[in-house]
C-alpha cells in the first residue's frame, strides 16, 4: 500500500484560520472598532435594541466562570467568549451593566426569543 505523504502543517501546532478571526471583529478606522490589548478587540455594535460595546475575552484571559444570559449556561474559566454591555451618550455603562456571552450566543441572540433577548 502507497504512504501518504504527512500534511505541509503537520508538526507546526494548530491549524489556523485565515482571514482573521470572528466577522466584524477587525479593528478599523472606518467601523469605530479598536483593539483591546492583550485583552482582545473590543467595537461598538450598533443593533434594534439599542448601542453596546462588546470586548473580546481571550481563554487565556477567562479566569472566573460566569452565566450566559443567551443560553443561560455556564462559561468555563479558560473559555473565549465576549463582554457585552449598553453604549449610553457616548459613555460605556458601568460593571453592573456588563454581561458575558457566549461569542454564538451573542451573534445569534437577534435570531432567537425566550432567555436570549437582553437582559438589560
Amino acid at each position: 500500500m502507497p504512504r501518504r505523504s504527512p500534511r505541509p502543517d503537520a508538526g507546526r501546532g494548530p491549524a489556523r484560520r485565515r482571514g482573521g478571526g470572528r466577522p466584524g471583529a477587525g479593528a478599523g478606522p472606518d467601523d469605530g472598532d479598536r483593539p483591546a490589548g492583550p485583552r482582545g478587540w473590543q467595537q461598538l455594535v450598533s443593533t434594534a435594541e439599542g448601542d453596546f460595546l462588546v470586548r473580546s475575552v481571550p481563554g487565556a484571559a477567562a479566569g472566573k466562570v460566569y452565566r450566559c444570559p443567551g443560553c443561560l449556561q455556564e462559561i468555563a474559566v479558560g473559555v473565549a467568549h465576549v463582554v457585552v454591555w449598553p453604549h449610553h451618550d457616548g459613555r460605556g455603562s458601568g460593571v453592573a451593566d456588563r454581561r458575558h456571552w457566549h461569542g454564538g450566543c451573542w451573534d445569534r441572540r437577534s435570531r432567537r426569543g425566550g432567555p436570549g433577548r437582553l437582559p438589560w
